[in-house]
């Protein structure tokens, strides 16, 4: 298989295609690190300023939406897309599993008694925070599976990574 290849989208690809599946879980890492980068300070600063619960999560997703959409801009800036068009490229490409990510990372968060007013040197804080992160990849591989298969989400991005 040629890097091109791995990067192709075939429709003909059944349920167990480990192609789609490889592409969804590279995605869905392309994601969770962008996610997890305005996750992570997002919730810590919010913390740290003592926000409301409200305010922090805001926080957090803003910045989360903010790391993932550059982490995908970044290279389609490189290939020579202008502005406007990377900024077209990278909210077709990530928006649905940015939001998949956030609504499941957050939701635990919240869910976990005690997270959400521990401290950042709390166990109890970075504990739910990972645990919620590993959640959230677990729910959103498959939903970008489904998008890579129908030639949406990431897959729009992959003929600029080159």
């Amino acid at each position: 298989m040629t890097a091109h290849d791995e990067h192709s989208v075939d429709p003909a690809h059944g349920p167990s295609s480990p192609g789609l599946w490889s592409q969804a879980i590279s995605a869905t890492l392309h994601c969770l690190t962008g996610c997890a980068i305005g996750e992570v300070l997002g919730l810590a600063i919010g913390t740290a300023l003592g926000l409301s619960n409200l305010a922090t999560i805001v926080l957090a997703v803003v910045l989360a939406f903010v790391f993932g959409y550059a982490l995908t801009i970044t290279p389609v800036l490189r290939a020579g897309l202008p502005l406007a068009a990377a900024l077209g490229v990278a909210f077709a490409a990530d928006t649905v599993s940015i939001t998949v990510m956030e609504i499941i990372d957050n939701a635990i968060v919240l869910l976990v008694p005690g997270a959400m007013d521990a401290g950042l040197a709390s166990w109890l804080f970075w504990a739910s925070l990972a645990f919620a992160l590993v959640v959230a990849f677990a729910v959103t591989v498959p939903v970008n599976r489904w998008l890579i298969a129908r030639g949406k989400g990431h897959a729009v991005v992959h003929q600029y990574h080159h």
